[in-house]
């Protein structure tokens, strides 16, 4: 249960000063037993960001746009597609905008495309497929760029500065682990924070490579697009039963409606646990 003191606010207190206060205490909640981890990074869930969010601020509402040419909750142009939403309490509304991104953290567009990423192992940039997004991909954008507007108002925020968990005495910390007899501090940066990062990199090449190299594939049929690969792709790229736990949890619905994705999520369940 998260760990917080809802603040006193003086009855004197300006406008500004009550949100002081109350930003002060949402960035002192210790959310460490609503953060799971995936990949050595702390990733907060949708669902826990509202719920203690709510806690602070029973009246707070949030917003999804939609393109006013589609109607659809996201926004196309030639560098790929975004998200925009809004998180409103006590009269202040924060926005923010997010990139579409695939299971890699790479940013999507409706038709597949390739990209130069560089292997590490062979130290040679090599060319990547990245899929067309699908309605999972566009729906866990919306669910990840809803928390980062939550965090403007200071709730989480800690986490996407590098920190674990807040102390006794409000202050953030990185959680440490013995490691053959010494501390290794983990990497635990903001979740979002690795997905630019991971952008940024497939984009990041020598001088000396042409720009040409980077061709984008022209459209193909609706035919050869398989409109479940997102959630396909984060079901097999899920490291552990949290992360797939966590990805059944943010899209039960359309899990339970498909029995071929169901089963596929059963027997990556089963493979986790032999592992």
């Amino acid at each position: 249960m998260c760990k917080f003191t809802k603040p006193t606010i003086p009855a004197d207190a300006t406008a500004d000063e009550r949100r002081s206060l109350m930003f002060d205490a949402m960035y002192s909640a210790d959310l460490s037993e609503e953060t799971e981890k995936k990949s050595n990074l702390t990733y907060l869930s949708w669902s826990q960001a509202w719920k203690v969010f709510k806690q602070f601020y029973p009246s707070a509402t949030y917003q999804i746009f939609t393109n006013p040419n589609t109607g659809l909750p996201v926004f196309e142009s030639e560098l790929g597609l975004m998200v925009h939403t809004a998180v409103e309490a006590d009269g202040i509304t924060y926005e923010d905008w997010l990139p579409v991104m695939d299971y890699a953290n790479r940013a999507m567009k409706s038709v597949p495309y390739t990209v130069q990423v560089y292997d590490k192992q062979n130290k040679q940039y090599v060319e990547k497929r990245v899929e067309a997004a699908t309605t999972f991909d566009v729906n866990s954008s919306i669910q990840r760029s809803m928390v980062r507007a939550i965090a403007r108002h200071g709730l989480g925020l800690y986490i996407y500065n590098g920190f674990d968990h807040i102390n006794e005495d409000g202050e953030p910390q990185i959680q440490q682990t013995t490691n053959n007899g010494g501390y290794q501090q983990k990497n635990n940066g903001g979740y979002q924070r690795q997905q630019y990062n991971g952008n940024r990199q497939q984009y990041n090449r020598p001088a000396s490579q042409p720009q040409s190299q980077m061709q984008v594939q022209q459209p193909q049929t609706t035919a050869s697009i398989d409109p479940l690969a997102g959630i396909k792709n984060a079901i097999n790229g899920a490291s552990d039963v949290t992360t797939l736990m966590s990805l059944y949890l943010d899209h039960q619905g359309e899990i339970e409606a498909n029995p071929n994705i169901k089963q596929l999520l059963t027997n990556r369940k089963l493979q986790l646990q032999a592992a």
